[in-house]
Formats: C-alpha cells, structure tokens, sequence
C-alpha cells in the first residue's frame, strides 16, 4: 500500500533523491558557502550577514573549539540560544569542527537542562546570557568543562551591539544574576578561533550531527542520533518538493520557530544554506507588534510555522496590511493545522497554508501537500522523496485504503536510534528500518495522508475512538472561540469523557452556546462533556498545545 500514491497521484512524485551527492552537512555548507558567498544570508535585529561573512566566523568558532578547547571529533556540545546570530554560527562551526550538536531549549528548567546535558554527556555549552542562570544551577552535576556565554547583542556591531545588550540586561533586566566559573565570551572565542587554522575532518555518512531531544513516542526525553546523511536526505527532499517554486539564490525565509527545534533546524536553518536563502531570524515571535513590523520591512517567500502561531498572526492588528506578494510557501507543522486557521491565512495572504508532517525521529519531514494544491485539504499530504508510508494495525500487520491505523514511515531521513537507549530504540525501529510513529492515521484512495490523532491521546468513550483533533477543529471553527484543547478525562459511565478547554475570542460566548454549536456537528459520544474557559493554553516552546498539562488549568474567573 507505501506505493500506492506512486500510481494514483504521478504528477506529484518528486524525483528520488541521492545522499551521496553530499560527504556531510560541512559539505552541504562549504559548497553552497562559496556558491553563494556575496548573498545575504542571516538577518537579525537589523544586521544582515553574507555567507561570506557567515563561512569566516563559523570557521573561526570551529577553530576555536579544536586548537583552544582541544575538542575532539564526536564530542557533544549544547547550544542554547534563541533564534540569534550566534546559534546558526556555533551550530555550523561545531559541526564543522566534527562535533556532534546537542540542541537545547533555553527556557528548559533546572531538572530538564540537568537531564539533557548529562543524557548526552556534554563536555562544552554555548549559552545566551539570559539563562545562565539555569546553567549555573546544575552545571557541577554534569560533564560540562567549557562554558561559552554570549550577550544578545554581540554580532550586531559596534554601538548599537553594545546598546541592544545594555538595554536587554540594565534597563529591561531579561538577565538574572549569575556565576559560572571560567566561561569565555562568544566574542571572544571567534577572536582566538581566527588565529588558528582550521584542519578538516573526516566526517561519514552515519557519523551522528545531532542529538535532538524529545520526548517521542513513549516514556522520558530521550536523544534522537540524527545522521549527517539523515539530514542531508531531508534538505535534498525537500528541495525535490519544491525546486519548481523556489529559485536558488533568490528566496526569502522568515525563520520565527526556533532553531533548536527540529522543524526549524531543517526547513529554516539548513534548507536556506541549501538553496542559497537569505533567512530572516525572530528572537521573539510572541512580540508581534515587532515581528509583524519585522514583516513589513520586505517580501518573503517561505515561512514555517505551527497553528497556533499562524492563529496568533491572523488575529494581530497589522498582520492584513503586510505585503504578501512574494510569498510562495506557508508551511504548518508540528500540530495539526486547522481548517478555520488555514481559510483566513488564505484569504490574507491569497497563498494556501499548506500542512506537513514529521516527527524528530525523521529528521524530521515524512509528508507534506503538494505546493500547487488549492486550499485546505484536511490531509498531511503525499510521502516525500524516496519515503514509504504504511498504515499497521496493532499486530503490525498492513491494512487497507480508509482504514485506521498507526502510521508507519521508511526512508533515508529516519534516525539511527536513541542515544545508548536500544531498548527504546528496539520499540520504535524494526529490523527493515521501519519506524513506528505513535500516529494514526489514514491514506485514501488518491495516495493522501490523513492524520488522525496521536494514539497517547486518543480517548475512549463508551468503546469508540475519540480523536482530540477532530473536536478541537469543531470548537475553534465557531468565530466566538480563539483555541481550544481536548483531553479525556475518567468517567464512572463511559470510561473516559471528552473535556475541553477553551480560549474565548468573543467575550460574550457561553458554554450553552457552545454546547449548542457542538451538537450541530458532533456525534453525542464525541460531544465534551464537560467545558472550561480558560485565559490561555500551555504550549511547547513552539506553540504546540501541551494536552498533557491541561488539567492543571483553573477556569477563567
């Protein structure tokens, strides 16, 4: 059935791709460094950056890593920064200097941060300011011995790099006290790095590049092992999904998911280098006065992005009178895209929302909608190149077209394994590199990928499947409501009942009303049974909905 799609929908089959085009992502970034060394490449805060400049400086951090630090090949470094100047050059330049990237949430606790360097055995961090604070608090009970801090204002140059960071510390006060012994600026190490030349290494198509934390699809944060080739599969797919919309050299991106996420760290930080972009960097999208005004300043063509960001963006004054004339693609992910979220994006901007699917462990793109498709669709789209999809039942057996089941995918994008966890490893990869996603979903007649619901979040009512999803698109489809979250609660009768949380765009909505509203278009068993309105929703660093935090939340007073 992974082929049927090959049949029934040929004018969307991208060309099989061939990782050896590409030794290793130093590669992928030297070659088109040079190719396209007098483009602009990075933008933030109002510097611009050329892959020139972006080539020298990772170059000298990478320099300074091997002759100061004395790293060695396959050492693990975190870097945790927001989308800053200095995150795509400490990544590129650890890379480049063979080590293997560990990327961190900077917003991570004390307990999450201690987990995940000491999971991964981090022997060096590069660390925004900001949260050293947090580093300081765990860093004797892990194997950090190099501490590189950086202020937010360090590549900005001059007077107004000095200012950004006086305001951010002194007048803002966004930089809690802290202690940490022997760290080294940012600046600092680029200075010592450039003395130094840089000796290439030796890098192979299953060496490891990145470790990429995430919960997956059972139990307690484990480290994706994210292959050089892994990630060199997913440029080169994406670029074959793409290659007749986009232009090398020519295009715009605007990179306001964070980078240490895996769907920006592929689809922003290194699809821009591959096809030449120029990527425009948000530190802070929830500022959307300033992100909208960072919009303003000129045409893009590529954004990314999850549902909850683009809700947020349609609903901010301003966002309307943006020029969207040289957007190409709008690419949601990382949760599923609603129906009302994609029709107003649409009417906006007149370019479709188009929703793909990924998972870290995939490094992390499987499907995405072909990008001449109009409007919404309610599918996660079509496999990309040299991916197979197939749906199993419980036994792991192959079912049919329409049938329900959990989504399994193989290809050269899907990771090595957990760090030193086989056992977690064994549970999600087979022996024929078949990896187990812990989604249900459907494919339909004409090849197209449904995604249902996350099988963990699945509630049972009575005996019949409820997907959270599909109640969630229901209650944000009614105009009076902004977001809403769904979870299964226990229930004496039925098992389990459906309970929603709810964020109210019109103050005037009551729960009669949308009682009401879900009886028009809900089964009774799917109905919730209980409704709380709330001021907000947990969400992950990206904005994804955190239903597993939801029952922590008290109404709305």
């Amino acid at each position: 059935m992974e082929k049927i799609w090959l049949e029934r929908y040929p004018a969307h089959v991208p060309a099989e791709i061939d990782t050896h085009v590409y030794n290793s992502l130093i590669d992928v970034f030297e070659q088109n460094a040079e190719k396209y060394a007098d483009r602009p490449a990075l933008v933030n805060l109002g510097k611009t950056l050329t892959y020139r400049q972006f080539n020298s400086l990772s170059r000298d951090f990478a320099a300074y890593l091997r002759h100061e630090l004395g790293l060695k090949q396959g050492d693990r470094i975190a870097i945790m920064m927001p989308n800053v100047l200095q995150y795509p050059i400490a990544m590129f330049g650890a890379l480049r200097a063979g080590l293997i990237v560990v990327n961190t949430n900077p917003l991570y606790t004390d307990r999450e941060l201690q987990h995940q360097l000491k999971d991964s055995g981090a022997v060096a961090i590069v660390i925004l300011e900001n949260f050293a604070h947090t580093l300081q608090h765990v860093l004797p009970n892990t194997n950090v011995k190099h501490v590189i801090t950086s202020q937010i204002g360090d590549l900005l140059g001059g007077a107004k790099g000095w200012l950004v960071s006086f305001v951010v510390k002194y007048i803002k006060k966004m930089v809690p006290a802290f202690s940490l012994p022997q760290t080294t600026n940012f600046k600092q190490a680029l200075s010592k790095g450039h003395a130094h030349q840089l000796e290439p290494v030796t890098i192979q198509h299953e060496d490891i590049a990145f470790l990429q934390y995430t919960g997956g699809t059972t139990g307690v944060a484990k480290g994706a092992m994210l292959t050089h080739r892994n990630m060199i599969a997913n440029l080169l797919q994406a670029e074959a999904w793409t290659n007749r919309d986009l232009v090398t050299g020519h295009e715009v991106f605007i990179t306001a998911l964070p980078l240490y996420h895996v769907f920006a760290l592929t689809a922003n930080a290194l699809f821009a280098i591959q096809i030449g972009a120029k990527s425009i960097l948000i530190t802070n999208p929830r500022d959307f006065p300033a992100f909208i005004k960072e919009l303003k300043k000129e045409k893009f063509s590529f954004i990314t992005g999850v549902n909850t960001l683009f809700n947020a963006l349609i609903n901010a004054p301003g966002f309307e009178q943006v020029d969207f004339s040289g957007l190409k693609v709008t690419l949601g992910g990382g949760m599923a895209v609603q129906r009302s979220v994609a029709e107003k994006w649409k009417n906006i901007t007149g370019v479709t929302l188009l929703e793909a699917y990924g998972l870290t462990e995939a490094s992390p793109a499987v499907c995405i909608n072909p990008l001449d498709i109009e409007g919404y669709n309610g599918m996660i789209g079509l496999p990309i190149s040299s991916t197979e999809v197939s749906i199993r039942d419980v036994a792991g057996e192959e079912l049919g077209i329409n049938e329900t089941g959990e989504l399994w995918v193989r290809g050269p994008q899907v990771m090595k394994g957990y760090w030193q966890r086989p056992d977690e490893t064994s549970k999600v990869l087979n022996a024929e590199g078949w990896l187990r996603t812990g989604d249900v979903a459907i494919i339909n007649e004409q090849g197209f990928v449904k995604l249902v619901d996350r099988i963990k979040d699945m509630v049972l009512v009575s005996g019949f499947n409820v997907y959270p999803n599909e109640i969630e698109d229901v209650l944000v489809a009614n105009p009076k409501v902004l977001e809403a979250g769904v979870i299964g609660i226990p229930d004496e009768n039925a098992g389990e009942a459906v309970k929603a949380y709810v964020v109210k765009r019109d103050p005037t909505l009551t729960e009669q009303e949308l009682r009401d509203w879900c009886a028009q278009q809900l089964t009774g068993y799917k109905r919730p049974r209980h409704i709380v309105f709330v001021k907000q929703l947990p969400k992950s660093n990206v904005g994804k909905i955190l239903r597993r935090e939801l029952k922590d939340l008290k109404p709305d007073a």
